[in-house]
C-alpha cells in the first residue's frame, strides 16, 4: 500500500506492507535510526515521536496509520547545528546515561511541555510515566524538562 507521511518537514510517498510498524518505517526506509526498538510493547517508550505534534509508541502504530500525518523525529527537533532546547537541557542537566532511552524521552517531553508549559515536578513524572530509563536517571531527567520548561528558549 502507499503511503505518504511528512517525516521532519520533508514529505515521503512509500510503497509499504500494510503491516509495517511505523519504527521500522522510520529505520529501515527513512534510516533514522534516532528512534529505538526497546519492548515492541508500548511499555518502554524508546519507539517514542511525534505524529501531528502528539507523543505517539511508533513500535505499536503502522505506518499506514500516519499517512497523511506529519512525524517529528528526534532527528528532527534541532535547527541545524542548534539544538532543540529540550536537547540542550537533558545535555546540561546529565539527563541520561547509557542513551537509549533518551530520544524517546526528549520525544514524550517536549509533547509534555506542549501540554503544560510550565509543569511541576509531579506533572513531569506523571507524564514521563510511559517511558522508562534502565539506568534509573529519572531525576536528571525531571530536572532537565524542568529546565526546558523555564527556559526562555523554549516554547
Amino acid at each position: 500500500m502507499k503511503v505518504a507521511i511528512t517525516v521532519n518537514g520533508t514529505e515521503h510517498t512509500d510503497d509499504v506492507e500494510p503491516r509495517l510498524l511505523l519504527v521500522h518505517y522510520l529505520r529501515d526506509l527513512l534510516g533514522l535510526t534516532g528512534t529505538n526498538v526497546g519492548c515492541d510493547t508500548t511499555s518502554c517508550g524508546a519507539c517514542t515521536v511525534l505524529l501531528d505534534g502528539e507523543s505517539v509508541k511508533s513500535c505499536t502504530l503502522l505506518a499506514a496509520q500516519a499517512d497523511g500525518g506529519r512525524v517529528t523525529t528526534i532527528e528532527g527537533l534541532a535547527r541545524g547545528d542548534e539544538m532543540h532546547p529540550m536537547q540542550q537541557a537533558f545535555r546540561e542537566n546529565h539527563a541520561l546515561q547509557c542513551g537509549y532511552c533518551t530520544p524517546g524521552m526528549v520525544m514524550a517531553a517536549v509533547s509534555l511541555l506542549e501540554e503544560h508549559p510550565d509543569p511541576t515536578e509531579v506533572q513531569v513524572r506523571k507524564g514521563l510515566e510511559g517511558n522508562l530509563c534502565r539506568c534509573t536517571g529519572y531525576h536528571n531527567i525531571v530536572k532537565a524538562v524542568l529546565a526546558a520548561a523555564s527556559s526562555p528558549r523554549a516554547g
